[in-house]
């Protein structure tokens, strides 16, 4: 029986992000508590690989983040490639509102967190922090109200998690990357090569993929850019479909694999060796530090006002519709969900500050604001969900609705 109940609970679609804030909020706990110096050991204790002259060394918190992150990478590369050729993004029109969105909910917090700290231009390198979208989290979020959820609401808020994944995707390559090794860069463009000539002769064995992706990853992480790219570039070289047998995925077998170890593994590692903030000597000053206000307010009002701003916009110009048995105030329900910036915020602020500066700690900004827009966000949709079945909202919702409806999963 216990085990029957363990692996129910592995099955909910909310056990993911469950088990991402336990390890948060174990993370916070040991950070405050006597423990803090195993915690401190843990996370900066040295690991080393050698092989010949090539030598990378790193601590434990740079394993995970520029290591293990890069398999996470991977797979959300697998998931962005699946969804393009065969998913929800290969049909233009029910793109179109999720894109809008996604985009007004990456450009308002941004410029949130610029508006509080645009006279320093340190504090600027974390414009990005607020931009992005947890999708283990925001979903967990929507699963707790159960199956009265329209289907095409949990389709929408992944299609806008996608974008954002894609846009934090763009950010990271093109503004948090270091000083260039070209030799290094030139390795790594040149294993593009022979993952395409794979890709080509119809290779389905992934051994070959991942040696040449390994290879691509080291040359990478020498290279300056960051190291985690590699699992994006060589998801896109995975074959979808095998030629000589249709009904076999390549991808979506290696996606199917993948998916247990980074929701119960990589990610809660992450989340342990990242989130934990230590509260010793916080005060007032802390929690109204720009950095950490301005990511806040990001990702609490940013979101939101980005998120429903472009609905407003795909509805005045007739450029979308909502999305079919949903209503206004489910969207802004979902809108507040996509303010959940955990992961990807944790991410992009380790890469903005190198750490964690003297100063200001950016994680107070990013979990207190993930958790008021969680929290609210729940709110609302509980009760508009609720209302959903009233027959005379349900029928107000076809004001909404044009002729070109978004198709539901």
């Amino acid at each position: 029986m216990p085990m029957n109940r363990i692996k129910s609970f592995f099955e909910l679609e909310a056990a993911g992000g469950i088990i991402l804030a336990l390890a948060a909020i174990l993370a916070m706990i040991v950070a405050n508590s006597p423990l803090h110096t195993f915690y401190d050991a843990f996370i900066h204790a040295p690991v080393v690989v050698q092989i010949g002259a090539f030598e990378i060394a790193k601590d434990a918190h740079h394993w995970i983040n520029d290591g293990l992150m890069a398999i996470f990478f991977f797979l959300v590369g697998l998931e962005l490639k699946r969804e393009a050729l065969i998913g929800e993004l290969s049909d233009i029109k029910q793109i179109i509102l999720p894109a809008l969105c996604a985009v007004g909910g990456m450009v308002v917090p941004a410029a949130i967190y610029a508006a509080f700290n645009y006279n320093n231009s340190e504090h600027l390198a974390g414009w990005a922090i607020p931009a992005a979208t947890d999708i283990a989290f925001a979903l967990g979020v929507l699963s707790l109200l159960g199956n009265k959820v329209p289907n095409a609401l949990k389709v929408f808020l992944v299609s806008i998690a996608i974008f954002d994944d894609i846009g934090a995707i763009v950010i990271i390559a093109l503004f948090y990357t270091a000083d260039l090794s070209l030799a290094s860069l030139g390795i790594a463009l040149a294993c593009l090569v022979p993952l395409f000539i794979l890709n080509r002769m119809n290779v389905v064995r992934i051994t070959p993929y991942l040696f040449i992706g390994l290879i691509m990853w080291a040359a990478l992480l020498k290279s300056g850019i960051h190291a985690t790219l590699a699992g994006v570039a060589l998801a896109f070289f995975i074959p979808l479909k095998n030629k000589k047998d249709p009904e076999h995925s390549p991808l979506e077998e290696l996606e199917h694999d993948l998916h247990n170890t980074v929701a119960f593994g990589i990610l809660p590692l992450f989340a342990f060796a990242n989130a934990g903030v230590s509260l010793a000597g916080a005060g007032i000053s802390s929690l109204l530090h720009p950095v950490p206000l301005g990511i806040a307010a990001g990702l609490f009002i940013g979101k939101q006002v980005g998120v429903m701003g472009a609905v407003f916009l795909a509805l005045k110009t007739k450029m979308a519709s909502l999305p079919k048995d949903t209503t206004m105030m489910q969207i802004y329900g979902v809108s507040m969900l996509c303010g959940i910036g955990f992961t990807m915020s944790l991410f992009i602020s380790g890469l903005a500050f190198g750490g964690v500066p003297e100063e200001f700690d950016p994680r107070i900004g990013i979990i207190g604001g993930s958790l008021i827009a969680g929290i609210v966000g729940y709110l609302v949709l509980r009760r508009n969900i609720k209302d959903a079945d009233n027959p005379t909202l349900a029928e107000s919702n076809d004001m909404y609705l044009g002729t070109d409806e978004l198709k539901k999963h």
